[in-house]
């Protein structure tokens, strides 16, 4: 009998090893672990899209009854075996092959009806892709299902709307809500329903549900990323985004959805900004020699929580052992003048609605704002909202009160560049929300939404990363980056390193791994 020399046993075992794929865990996966399985045969699109499905059946009407989302894709298994045969025959498609996407339900999508979360639109059809949508389906990625939010995406503090009963419930703790207005995307991507999930933002709706579900959230610059096809609450202020497990993750969704649009004239002025290889920015030292900066105008208010604060003060410890330089506190010169004499208001989602199911026609069921309150087709908890928004008659650009507005944002986007250029700061940081998520009904203890001045009125982009957990470990909490236009960069860079030196995330309790 032929020996084998125990060098050439291990050598065997080796290339054993190196032939025989890993097992794939579908909890916590990111797009890189999804690419590596699909390649080394460990998964097909199909297996993992009905991985996703089972837990969607297992969690969210049933078990903790998240109520994350509205409707699973009709059509997703048949795209995915598509997707598994278009690898075999020619390889990945493009860099999210069979990524499952989760859509925020004020996203257009050619096979899911879109609703804004309001009767009002209830089995609308555009026949259409939002351009982000098409984007991700462009490169590989598979639309999963639709999530709920809160309607028209008017609360950044809770999800619930007339298209769903209901509220969404917070993952880590159901009896809590998720913030507002993209609750279902950041349930459905904590929970682990997909790999990714869409969010739109326009004070805080990417940033607050992300800080609530530990995840990553970039409001990204003003103009990087279209928002044609994505249902308008305030085109002064929306940007489309997505919600993620990781820093990693989000540089790769920007990579595919950042660009000009014709559709969306805002994205002209990214000409020149789209970089082109964000995950250059993810370096594991990257706070090395970084100046930061603690804006407490953002976040210090009676109100504070005294567990947010603790864990944002052991945050600031963390980043200064990383090697950054703190600087507390810093401050906005003339903040609270600027924000006194802004004086007047700009309501103008009843001119950017009409205008968006103008352009419609009769795919909307709805075609005004006026036809959508007569209907009385939306939650009882909107009708004052509904009902100022249409006794308004701003014009962007021409009435008094988005004049003023206007103005402020101009003097405080100087206003925030002077100071970090005077400090030289690489980002301003503070905690994405001042206070622990409300429990769900409750709209009397403080908010803590930290969101809606500075990013949204700069169009400066934001991000958020966990950060810690208050209330005895189990409800998380974010670390806000603050940066200067079109610096994404950076903010991942400072992001990244700081995710890779914590590791802050962890799955929720209520939806583990199924048998």
């Amino acid at each position: 009998m032929r020996q084998i020399s125990l060098a050439g046993a291990v050598l065997a075992a080796a290339t054993l090893s190196a032939q025989t794929p890993r097992p794939f865990t579908l909890e916590e996966t990111t797009i890189a672990q999804i690419e590596v399985a699909l390649r080394d045969g460990s998964l097909t699109c199909r297996g993992l899209v009905e991985q996703y499905l089972k837990r969607i059946d297992a969690y969210d009407k049933n078990g903790p009854a998240l109520n994350a989302i509205v409707q699973t894709n009709a059509d997703v298994l048949k795209t995915a075996d598509d997707l598994d045969r278009r690898f075999r025959q020619s390889g990945a498609v493009g860099p999210l092959q069979c990524v499952p996407v989760i859509v925020k339900d004020n996203y257009e999508t050619s096979d899911m009806p879109t609703t804004a979360g309001s009767l009002a639109l209830k089995g609308m059809m555009t026949g259409k892709d939002a351009f982000v949508v098409s984007r991700l389906r462009g490169a590989g990625a598979v639309m999963i299902a639709k999530s709920n939010m809160a309607e028209w995406a008017f609360s950044p503090v809770e999800t619930v709307n007339s298209i769903l009963p209901g509220y969404t419930r917070n993952p880590y703790d159901t009896s809590r809500v998720t913030a507002g207005s993209s609750g279902g995307s950041a349930a459905a991507a904590a929970a682990n329903f997909a790999a990714i999930a869409l969010a739109s933002d326009t004070g805080d709706s990417i940033r607050g549900p992300a800080s609530h579900q530990a995840l990553v959230g970039l409001r990204s610059t003003m103009g990087l990323v279209s928002r044609a096809g994505v249902v308008p609450l305030s085109m002064a202020a929306d940007i489309a985004g997505a919600v993620t497990r990781t820093v990693a993750d989000t540089a790769a969704v920007l990579q595919v959805i950042a660009g000009e649009d014709p559709n969306d004239p805002i994205t002209a002025t990214s000409r020149g900004h789209v970089n082109p290889n964000y995950a250059s920015a993810l370096r594991r030292d990257g706070l090395k020699g970084a100046r930061l900066g603690v804006l407490h105008q953002a976040y210090d208010t009676p109100t504070l929580d005294r567990e947010v604060d603790a864990v944002f003060r052991g945050a600031v410890g963390e980043l200064r052992d990383l090697g950054a330089e703190v600087i507390d506190p810093v401050a906005v010169p003339d903040f609270d003048a600027m924000r006194r004499a802004q004086g007047g208001g700009c309501n103008q989602f009843k001119y950017d609605l009409n205008n968006y199911l103008k352009a419609l026609g009769d795919k909307a069921p709805m075609h005004s704002l006026d036809e959508i309150i007569k209907s009385r087709r939306f939650h009882p908890s909107i009708q004052t909202r509904l009902e100022s928004a249409q006794a308004a008659d701003d014009i962007p650009g021409q009435s008094p009160g988005c004049k003023a507005r206007d103005e402020f944002r101009e003097k405080l986007r100087a206003a925030v560049v002077k100071l970090m250029d005077s400090m030289q700061l690489d980002a301003l940081v503070y905690p994405t929300w001042s206070n622990p998520p409300r429990l769900i009904g409750d709209l009397n203890t403080p908010g803590g939404d930290n969101n809606q001045i500075f990013s949204p009125s700069t169009g400066f982009p934001a991000i958020t990363v966990p950060m810690g957990y208050t209330r005895g470990d189990t409800l998380p909490t974010g670390l806000q980056f603050f940066g200067r236009a079109w610096d994404e960069m950076t903010l991942l860079r400072l992001a990244y390193a700081y995710e890779q030196a914590s590791h802050h995330r962890r799955p929720p309790n209520a939806t583990p791994p199924l048998r």
